[in-house]
């Protein structure tokens, strides 16, 4: 039913009688049980009584009760109050406050119950969207501790890495944290983890915000690893987006919404440190802990990659260091002709934590590391030493006596 606001004339006294015959004949004729008033301001623009419009929107509210529907009428924000007319929100039942906000060039939609008579409702901001498949709301508390803990173990697809690790590997539907500088095969040993889930015939789904899908399978290619092969058999899925494209609610949404659809036993985030930027410190904590959340009650294996510098090692990523059952650190140290690298497993719950690093190197058959003993050491990189040529050591000549 369209209500044209330059159709009505006011003249002389007036109430909302004509509408209520006009929507009960509406509500019969198709049986309704909801009803939608989109927008009051629109209906009422055109009366400038205040008073007795404020009496009508009462009778109106009452009315719509009385006829046992739900109604949802939206309205304009006014001037120091919720609304125009400022008396829907006392006599509604619930109260729902939308705001959009633009925060670093990024545009948020958020929710708010300010009220709901009869029930225990959440009171603070939620951050919404709108999509394709409708509004999507995600509170933090929406999602409670509830997830089942399997006792079954994965291996990461590195020996070394499962010595470290019990000899077993990691708990599958754990989170894990792979952390370390530029250069040190956080991606490499994400690429192992997939290919090692791909081969037992389980599903990988890997979300990448630096690279390619065709730049990654190449460089893998060069350490022996051929995710191709995964993709072509719609194992191993790769979903690529630059971090600046979406805000961090709809990176959120829409690897859910991937993660729902593709429903893989592994996923990786490579690397989550780019969405650490793209929000403030207490919106990110929100969305870490929802995505973490979430992909624990699906049963999925997640592992998070963070690229830190050389000062913030160990002391980088405790808001989402927290979170996670796993934690390893890569990282490499100088020596004169070569730099070494090593893996450290800083936290892992559910079994004990090894104290030991191990050494670690990239070659043609893929990624290695065993746990060091004594000075065992791997470079990724061995650079021929240098010699000068010999120093002449001819004795000076001494004067005949």
């Amino acid at each position: 039913m369209a209500v044209d606001p330059s159709q009505v004339e006011l003249s002389g006294d007036w109430d909302l009688e004509a509408l209520f015959i006009r929507l009960g004949a509406s509500i019969e004729a198709v049986g309704a049980d909801r009803v939608v008033i989109d927008t009051i301001e629109n209906l009422f623009s055109a009366f400038p009584d205040s008073v007795t419009l404020r009496s009508e929107l009462r009778r109106l509210f009452r009315w719509l009760k009385d006829r046992g529907v739900t109604a949802i009428i939206t309205g304009e924000r006014g001037d120091g109050q919720l609304t125009r007319h400022g008396i829907e929100a006392y006599v509604s039942d619930c109260v729902i406050v939308l705001d959009h906000r633009v925060s670093q060039e990024t545009s948020t939609r958020r929710l708010r119950v300010l009220k709901y008579r009869g029930s225990l409702h959440g009171t603070n901001e939620y951050p919404f969207l709108i999509t394709k498949n409708g509004v999507s709301v995600v509170p933090i508390s929406a999602l409670g501790l509830e997830h089942d803990a399997s006792g079954e173990r994965l291996s990461m697809g590195l020996d070394g890495l499962d010595a470290m690790l019990g000899g077993r590997g990691v708990l599958r539907g754990s989170s894990m944290l792979v952390s370390g500088t530029a250069g040190t095969g956080k991606s490499t040993v994400a690429a192992q983890f997939c290919d090692a889930a791909c081969r037992r015939g389980e599903r990988a789904l890997y979300f990448a915000f630096e690279e390619s899908e065709a730049q990654i399978i190449r460089n893998m290619a060069s350490v022996g690893m051929d995710l191709g092969q995964w993709v072509r058999q719609g194992l191993l899925l790769f979903k690529c987006v630059r971090p600046s494209l979406l805000g961090l609610e709809a990176h959120l949404s829409s690897m859910q919404d991937l993660v729902s659809e593709h429903e893989p036993d592994v996923v990786v985030v490579d690397p989550i440190s780019d969405l650490l930027t793209a929000g403030e410190s207490r919106d990110v904590s929100a969305m870490l802990t929802r995505q973490v959340d979430f992909l624990k009650v699906k049963g999925a294996t997640a592992l998070f990659i963070s690229l830190d510098q050389d000062f913030q090692l160990e002391q980088a990523n405790h808001q989402l260091a927290a979170l996670i059952d796993v934690w390893i650190l890569l990282s490499t140290t100088k020596g004169r002709t070569e730099r070494n690298r090593s893996l450290s497993v800083l936290k892992a719950r559910g079994w004990r934590t090894p104290t030991r690093s191990a050494s670690s190197c990239s070659r043609s058959a893929g990624w290695s590391s065993r746990p060091t003993t004594g000075s065992v050491k791997c470079s990724r990189a061995r650079r021929a030493s240098l010699r000068r040529p010999p120093r002449s050591r001819s004795r000076p000549a001494t004067a005949a006596q």
